[in-house]
């Protein structure tokens, strides 16, 4: 009887533990469904937003910034072929889910734990749409969580037709084009219900990456993409046989039509503008694509047509062992004002990409010396012809090393910068106290570490989380403004419709070195240019100074590059360039250039000239009595510093054995 009655005991337990389970359930889903009836997706279906006019510094009109809404079509005007292109590619059981895909996304979940990274993404139509209109691009849980719940809102609201619709109005296809009526313009110059079946598959196919598989830039990967596509379409049953057998069979005809010769030009500024806007005025990003500001900028279109043109040859850029051409990125700054005149965010660089002229995160190498060794050690009192240790040094354990291999013993400041040298570099920097170059890089806003307040970091550019192009022209603008810094800047203010002031730049002048300094550093990197490492950067007629800058890593026993620098500057522009790859590999490097061929440097040649082309030539205004080394005279000063520091040290001992005796006959 007592074990029946623990039995019935138990069972009366479970269905009570099943019931509460049930109950919570049903809750959560009562909750769920509470919680998606609060979100508003109406925006969807508002009004098309205003576009915001960019001006560069001559007031003139230079791009437009957009929302992906504006040159939205109707629901009937985009063809079946598009949609269901889209679908087949992008979410093939959009018509089975809720705006949510379990089996979808656990398959994305599983084969990205296979690969050991996420190689596979799981969200549908429905959750892109409602990321990209309501929500931000951040990879984080409470996005995710809100794109969900999102999602089931818009799956509530609108049919399957009008999501397939509005996304289709939404994405960006690349070449600047917004919107399925702006990429049928710009790649096929159709309206979107003329698109055949072929055409609907190629724009389809740019969705996942519009700069790697677009027609303009890559014909052959584009018609392989596009015949991806048609397989799926006809493998989930939405076309004949033959229909894919013709479709692959037709000519890629392209022909472009721009409905506005602005919208999307200039895309590596123009995002820098969302990112300065958002950080320094709190202006959003869904703010200006739809509010209709205009906002007045630094940008000079020279500058950025020449860099743009420079960065699309792929011809001016070294390539790795196995072919592959490195990335770049760079930035031209007046140093007078501080304006952003040009910048570039990388190569074959589409809006919304990572901006590496701002963003970036590398070390720069030996770009650095000037700005937190020799210019600290100018203002404490040494000169250019001062000479320092260039022997084998261990300073706790730490033992740097030339990038010649061999040492000199002592040489001048001005040659350890010239062939940049790395021993005196560390030498000096130890002498007059890592925290010098701590204050350096503070007073010049370089964003540095704690980590970083060592003698490797600070002396050789071997900083823990690296800078931008940005950082490192920013600066460099104290050599050619006399040692005044002026913050970078690209916006110079921003207007309502109406022509209200919301934003404006107040900048102010600091003057973080001297005059005469700025002067000494600039006289020695002219030098750099014009016989040292940065020959490459030398411009028919102009004055150019700067510094070249590298980092070395060895791997299968072999030196290699993983990052070239050049920053140099002429009187009336500073321009930082670096070359190497996102994330360097056994495979992905750069062989070490010996002797002055940077490659950064020919870079940034190449821009500054057409950026300066039929402009003023302006000179360093330079004082007299500074001159090139001469090394006798070189020889004697150090003879009699040195016969200087005998004397005080036999003074010294004598002034000791005066004391000892003294103590004694006390």
């Amino acid at each position: 009887m007592a074990e029946k009655a623990v039995k019935k005991k138990k069972r009366i337990s479970m269905r009570a533990l099943l019931l509460l389970v049930s109950l919570l359930v049903l809750i959560s889903l009562l909750a769920m469904e509470l919680y998606i009836k609060t979100r508003d997706v109406s925006a969807l279906t508002e009004p098309l937003p205003q576009a915001t006019v960019i001006y560069d510094r001559n007031g003139e009109v230079a791009s437009k910034l957009t929302a992906n809404q504006i040159e939205g079509v109707p629901s009937n005007e985009i063809p079946d072929v598009m949609k269901i292109a889209v679908v087949a590619v992008e979410d093939h059981r959009f018509y089975e889910h809720d705006g949510f895909d379990f089996i979808g996304t656990a398959r994305a979940l599983s084969t990205n734990i296979k690969a050991g990274g996420v190689v596979q993404g799981g969200s549908t139509i429905t959750q892109q749409l409602a990321k990209n209109v309501f929500l931000t691009h951040e990879k984080t849980f409470k996005r995710k969580f809100d794109e969900f719940f999102l999602a089931k809102k818009v799956e509530k609201s609108y049919t399957k037709d009008q999501i397939i619709s509005l996304y289709l109005n939404q994405i960006y296809y690349g070449e600047g084009a917004w919107g399925i009526k702006n990429a049928a313009a710009v790649y096929f110059a159709k309206n979107p219900e003329e698109l055949s079946l072929a055409e609907a598959a190629t724009l389809a196919g740019l969705i996942k990456a519009p700069s790697v598989f677009s027609p303009l830039n890559n014909e052959e990967r584009s018609i392989q993409r596009r015949n991806l596509v048609l397989h799926l379409m006809y493998e989930q049953n939405f076309i004949t046989l033959e229909e894919l057998e013709a479709a692959k069979e037709e000519e890629l005809k392209l022909e472009s039509r721009h409905v506005d010769p602005y919208e999307g030009k200039y895309p590596s500024f123009m995002d820098y503008i969302l990112e300065e806007a958002d950080k320094m005025y709190g202006l959003s990003e869904s703010e200006l694509l739809a509010g209709g500001y205009n906002i007045y900028t630094s940008l000079e279109p020279k500058a950025q047509e020449a860099i743009e043109e420079v960065f699309a040859d792929s011809a001016n850029f070294p390539t790795a062992p196995n072919g592959e051409v490195a990335q770049s990125s760079g930035i031209l700054i007046d140093p007078k004002s501080g304006g952003i005149l040009a910048l570039m965010g990388g190569r074959d660089y589409q809006f919304r990409d990572f901006n590496r002229a701002t963003r970036l995160n590398k070390q720069p190498g030996s770009t650095v010396k000037p700005l937190l060794v020799y210019t600290p050690a100018l203002e404490q009192g040494y000169d250019m012809y001062d000479m320092l240790n260039d022997s084998p040094i261990d300073i706790g354990g730490y033992k740097p090393l030339n990038h010649t291999l061999d040492y000199r013993g002592k040489v001048t400041m001005y040659d350890a910068i010239l062939n940049s040298y790395n021993v005196p570099a560390v030498s000096l920097l130890h002498e007059i106290g890592v925290q010098s170059g701590v204050e350096a890089a503070r007073k010049l806003y370089l964003p540095i570490t704690e980590d970083d307040h060592n003698l490797a970091s600070l002396a050789l550019g071997g900083f823990t989380d690296g800078i931008a192009p940005k950082h490192l022209a920013e600066a460099y603008s104290i050599y050619p403004n006399k040692g005044e810094l002026v913050e970078s800047h690209a916006i110079l203010r921003v207007e309502t419709g109406d022509g209200e002031v919301v934003a404006s730049f107040e900048g102010e002048k600091e003057q973080v070195t001297s005059k005469e300094v700025a002067e000494k550093i600039t006289f020695m990197l002219k030098e750099v240019v014009e016989e040292g490492s940065g020959t490459n950067a030398l411009i028919s007629g102009r004055e150019v100074a700067g510094k070249t800058g590298s980092t070395q890593t060895r791997d299968n026993n072999h030196r290699a590059t993983s990052n070239q620098w050049f920053v140099g500057f002429t009187p009336q522009v500073v321009g930082a360039f670096w070359i190497g790859f996102d994330k360097p590999t056994e495979e992905l490097y750069l062989p070490i250039i010996s002797g002055a061929g940077s490659p950064a440097a020919k870079v940034f040649q190449q821009v500054v000239t057409a950026a300066l082309k039929d402009e003023p030539v302006e000179s360093f205004e330079l004082p007299g009595n500074l001159k090139k080394p001469n090394k006798v005279s070189v020889q004697k000063k150090e003879k009699k510093k040195e016969r200087s520091r005998n004397r005080g040290e036999e003074r010294r001992k004598n002034r000791d054995s005066e004391k000892r005796k003294n103590d004694d006959d006390d």
